[in-house]
């Protein structure tokens, strides 16, 4: 019945360079050479006696043949990764995408619970300021994202909008009583995109200068933290990333601080992904950790 059907190894490394364009991209996500994959794909070609894509100097694109098996490839592919995640005895691995700050001061304290919850699921996590294309990178199943939620886009959730507060140690607050007298910690985003959320924009809210006020910006929310754990200011960050340090008392609201609205933290996935077991289990699992902190 499958008798004309290539071996199963073309089909994926032909899927991986049909996803990425490139066999080169291909081949560090499949850990080969590239003239391994450039061979495979002519194996494949001579099979069918069709070509699957042209190639150019530096980039290859899709022939119609070639775009309508990379369709059918991916689907079956991933047909084939749910069944066995499902049947396997071996643990599913979910690759989780997200920010350092998100996933050092947020994701990482949680895992132990979804773990105790979940033992046959190993959650593997990939920290960058880039945005991955999920629809090409098949090794991230999910990515966290933040910024400003649009619920027109596909295969997008909501988890939770934040608040910015003011926070800074217990002995600091006692030397520091004063917001104007302390030294203030921020965070310049990296992402261009994303609306400020800054000691200025506090001053002008109170229709203040903030020109005489010592501020100090990292690029990364958990230096800020950090930063403030060390007793050198008043952090103005997320109340969501600080929640273990309130906690365990290691941070304090600043008596005279005031909140701020923050942004969204929002998750996203693959169409080929949005109906995966372990992406359903750590959506709701998410979804339910999110809950207990509106």
């Amino acid at each position: 019945m499958f008798s004309r059907l290539p071996q199963l190894n073309s089909i994926r490394v032909f899927d991986s360079a049909a996803r990425l364009l490139s066999f080169k991209a291909a081949a560090l996500e499949l850990s080969v050479t590239s003239t391994a994959v450039s061979h495979q794909i002519r194996a494949l070609e001579r099979k069918l006696g069709t070509q699957l894509f042209e190639r150019k100097t530096r980039a290859v694109k899709l022939t119609p043949e070639g775009e309508r098996l990379a369709v059918a490839a991916n689907n079956a592919l991933q047909k084939i990764s749910d069944v066995i995640d499902e049947i396997s005895n071996q643990q599913s691995v979910l690759t989780v995408s997200t920010t350092a700050s998100f996933a050092a001061q947020c994701l990482v304290p949680n895992l132990d619970k979804f773990h105790q919850r979940n033992s046959g699921i190993r959650v593997v996590i990939k920290t960058s300021e880039e945005l991955d294309d999920l629809s090409k990178d098949r090794r991230i199943d999910v990515a966290i994202r933040y910024g400003r939620f649009d619920r027109n886009v596909e295969h997008s959730t909501k988890l939770v909008t934040e608040c910015f507060g003011m926070f800074a140690t217990k002995q600091y607050l006692q030397t520091y009583a004063n917001i104007e007298e302390a030294t203030l910690l921020e965070t310049a985003w990296k992402n261009s995109g994303l609306r400020p959320i800054t000691w200025q924009q506090y001053f002008q809210s109170k229709n203040v200068s903030g020109g005489t006020f010592r501020v100090h910006s990292f690029d990364q929310e958990h230096h800020v933290i950090q930063a403030a754990l060390a007793g050198q200011g008043v952090a103005l960050v997320s109340e969501l990333l600080v929640k273990t340090a309130l906690q365990q008392g290691w941070l304090e609201k600043h008596p005279k601080g005031e909140m701020l609205e923050g942004l969204t933290y929002y998750m996203l996935t693959s169409a080929h992904q949005e109906n995966s077991l372990k992406v359903s289990v750590f959506r709701e699992w998410l979804l339910d950790v999110f809950s207990k902190d509106t």
